[in-house]
């Protein structure tokens, strides 16, 4: 055999060598967003039958609370109702976890592998049982507020301690700025407000108008902002919650103003939360591991057989 052959044949060994390590990579890469799928589907589904069978304890309280403040104050029963539906799998915060699901089968072009891994790995932590029953201290502590200290807070300080340590709290102030009632929209002047979604817009008329910049440096503590926006918030609400405050503090700088990130230090206020809420995401302890294993791979989908059964 000639050398020019010899030459050839072992160019198209690692030509087809490459090739066969490419696809290796890709596949590598897809079996694990299928397999962080499927374990998001599966903590989704234990989540909701667990809710159905009023075995979350927060879940439990919020229903009680909600028939409470309705005897209580019945001019609030109608917005009582439509909180205490977080407590089952119709709510709207189980919901969004659906929602979520649903569309990182089919993700968003500008998302990479990555992405779709670590909004996957912060899926699955946000439908865990503990995780989740922190996050409904939020509308639970709504409700405590609104009937005037009748109802106890939960997972938080009393109102009574936080205006003493904090100043005048305005109620429903936990769920503002939490993308999954609401969103802030900016206005013709370029400021912006918050703007409650639908069945929520009544809440509106509790807190009142409520715009981003003061908000920004003077929010209260809420389970939301503190401990769960990574993991309850979608990867396109996340991103135009860091665009807008990108955007605002462009625009103070402009006016010689100082900006102050909702986000830049975390409130105090939390009181016996889970050890979960106070555990960093798996999504920030892997990804420099799993990235530096395979690499990245941009505009890469997932096609999973298996889903969350529940279509509610």
């Amino acid at each position: 055999m000639s050398n020019f052959r010899i030459w050839k044949l072992v160019s198209l060994l690692c030509v087809l060598s490459l090739m066969l390590g490419c696809e290796s990579k890709e596949e590598r890469i897809q079996q694990t967003i299928t397999h962080t799928l499927q374990e998001a589907s599966t903590a989704i589904n234990t989540l909701g039958s667990a809710l159905d069978k009023k075995q979350v304890r927060n879940a439990n309280l919020l229903t009680e609370y909600g028939k409470v403040l309705g005897q209580q104050k019945p001019q609030l029963s109608e917005i009582a109702q439509i909180i205490s539906q977080d407590a089952t799998s119709s709510g709207t915060l189980y919901q969004s976890l659906l929602t979520r699901y649903q569309s990182l089968k089919s993700p968003d072009p500008s998302m990479n592998s990555d992405d779709i891994i670590n909004q996957a790995l912060l899926l699955k932590e946000a439908a865990s049982i503990s995780l989740f029953n922190d996050a409904l201290t939020d509308p639970i502590n709504v409700l405590a507020d609104m009937s005037d200290g009748k109802l106890a807070r939960v997972g938080a300080i009393s109102q009574q301690a936080e205006q003493t340590a904090n100043g005048q709290t305005g109620v429903g102030n936990q769920l503002v700025g939490n993308a999954n009632y609401g969103e802030w929209q900016t206005n013709s002047n370029g400021t912006s407000f918050w703007m409650w979604y639908g069945m929520y817009r009544m809440l509106g008329d509790i807190v009142g108008d409520v715009e981003y910049g003061r908000w920004s440096k003077h929010r209260k503590y809420s389970y939301y902002s503190d401990y769960g926006r990574h993991r309850y918030t979608s990867y396109k609400s996340y991103k135009r919650q860091t665009e807008l405050a990108k955007r605002t503090q462009q625009s103070y700088q402009r006016q010689g103003k100082q900006f102050t990130s909702p986000y830049a230090k975390k409130k105090s206020g939390a009181s016996g939360l889970s050890r979960s809420s106070n555990t960093p995401s798996a999504v920030t302890r892997s990804s420099y591991s799993r990235t530096s294993s395979y690499g990245s791979v941009r505009n890469s989908s997932s096609r999973t057989s298996r889903g969350v059964s529940r279509g509610k």
